[in-house]
């Protein structure tokens, strides 16, 4: 190639750089939030993913997707919120709970965001009705704090003769803890159960939480839900077995990581409906005009290698209905 086409080839090189640098800045911009991290997120990011795809959106084609995540360090929410709202994003996407949305919508009045949480978002001040959210915030509710009692019902049939159930909560998540325990109480009472609470809220927590654990000689252990015990599922998981205590908790990476049972949403399903809103919001829907979705999908999913290593026999009429059986 001669020197002077050379140059012309740099030239139209650097024009064509430069408009696809253009092109990718003019797509719109979602900014996701989280209190967890990508590797704990893989699955409910694939399912936002398809989400947005429903309403013809894909990342990198034509929308953009900023992600800040906290790691379970809930302190971080708020500046992190704050830096997307100075980023002027179209849409927050709050992915990690109350705690996300709450400080979503502190951080902005103006921008749409749209939340995941486990809680009655009207009970948590997030919007003023189901049906007509009426502000900048709609989103997805997860059924995982009120099918508490029913994580009851699977312990009760894995263990019959128990008494002592201990309940793990995070102190620094007050609205998801309180109507978690509310909605168990009753249940508990009728299955004859006495509840015991244990908090945690960072890893040495989660130590003394075990600690206290054994000393109360507790017949199982429900884990509420909570974004800082997802970010440790594993981990919860391996101190479940070290411990040889069962323990019931809302997703399938807990189980998969040898804990007893879990019983919760469809994370799937769950941030599908996430990604379809905020996809619905790009092409021009209100917030307020949203109503805020149910995701009603549950699924039970119970490891039999466990069981065997704890000497509990799962009844049929558990292990019949279960959507997972991990030998």
């Amino acid at each position: 190639m001669k020197r002077r086409e050379f140059i012309a080839f740099l030239a139209c090189s650097a024009v064509s750089s430069l408009a696809a640098r253009a092109e990718q800045g003019a797509l719109p911009v979602i900014g996701f939030l989280s209190n967890a991290s990508p590797e704990v997120y893989a699955i409910r990011l694939g399912a936002f993913r398809r989400g947005l795809q429903e309403t013809s959106l894909v990342e990198g084609k034509n929308v953009a997707i900023e992600y800040r995540w906290t790691n379970g360090h809930s302190d971080q929410l708020a500046p992190l919120a704050a830096e997307l709202v100075q980023r002027q994003v179209a849409v927050i996407v709050s992915g990690g709970g109350t705690q996300t949305a709450l400080a979503a919508k502190a951080a902005t009045s103006t921008i749409p965001v749209v939340f995941a949480v486990s809680t009655n978002p009207v009970e948590a001040g997030l919007v003023g009705s189901l049906n007509h959210p009426g502000g900048n915030l709609t989103g997805v509710t997860s059924m995982n704090v009120e099918i508490g009692p029913k994580r009851l019902e699977v312990l009760h049939a894995l263990l019959p003769t128990a008494i002592n159930i201990a309940v793990l909560l995070n102190p620094t998540s007050p609205t998801v803890s309180t109507v978690f325990v509310r909605q168990l109480e009753p249940a508990a009472r009728v299955m004859g159960f006495q509840l015991h609470r244990l908090e945690a809220s960072t890893d040495r927590d989660l130590d003394e939480a075990f600690a206290a654990l054994a000393k109360l000689h507790a017949d199982a252990l429900v884990i509420g839900p909570d974004t800082f015990f997802n970010s440790r599922a594993k981990r919860l998981a391996a101190m479940t077995l070290r411990d040889s205590v069962p323990a019931i908790y809302q997703y399938r990476e807990f189980t998969k990581a040898g804990g007893l049972v879990s019983y919760g949403s469809d994370e799937a399903e769950y941030y599908r409906l996430l990604g379809v809103y905020a996809g619905r919001i790009l092409k021009g829907d209100k917030p307020a005009d949203l109503p805020v979705q149910q995701s009603t999908k549950v699924e039970l999913i119970i490891n039999l290698k466990t069981a065997r290593s704890f000497g509990i026999a799962v009844p049929l009429s558990l292990s019949g209905r279960a959507d997972e059986l991990i030998e």
